[in-house]
């Protein structure tokens, strides 16, 4: 058991024992506090800053799964976020998707998960994306799966939204 002074009253947490009172000026009131709950404590606080500041998925369209062909120009790594940037030339099939896309994907380690890594691909490779577009029109889009050459596909994480069931 840990004793913990009263948040008014506390000077230092360290090396209290069972019984023992500090050895500063104030009198001290004590609460007993198990250490198991501590830990808990202490990892809740770890780990609710991460989701906390992660965004949602409102500004994409879900309802849409729109297919890019184009050729690599930038590959990010990165987390929190890997992006794909794309080029996709004036003789595209689908004339909405001509420009430069800039395709969001998920963190490393969920990618890494479904079989990508830091060489999956290098600017200059021809790629061929789904993904869900911005609701405002820019050019971004929320990265569903990548087609490779063979027709695997790599998707950007386990979890499916309800509008990806191709």
């Amino acid at each position: 058991m840990l004793h913990v002074k009263e948040p008014a009253q506390c000077k230092s947490l360290v090396g209290l024992q069972a019984g023992e009172e500090s050895r500063g000026a104030l009198s001290a009131s004590y609460v007993r506090v198990p250490f198991r709950w501590v830990v808990a404590m202490g990892a809740l606080l770890v780990a609710a800053p991460p989701s906390i500041a992660h965004h949602s998925r409102a500004m994409f369209d879900m309802t849409k799964n729109i297919t890019y062909i184009g050729v690599v120009k930038e590959y990010r790594w990165q987390n929190p976020h890997s992006h794909i940037v794309i080029a996709v030339s004036a003789e595209a099939r689908d004339p909405s998707t001509v420009g430069t896309w800039d395709i969001e994907a998920s963190s490393v380690n969920l990618m890494v998960s479904q079989g990508w890594n830091q060489m999956t691909y290098k600017p200059g490779d021809p790629i061929t994306v789904v993904a869900h577009p911005m609701k405002n029109g820019s050019k971004s889009a929320l990265l569903f799966y990548a087609l490779r050459p063979d027709g695997t596909r790599l998707y950007r994480a386990q979890h499916r939204y309800a509008s990806e069931t191709q």
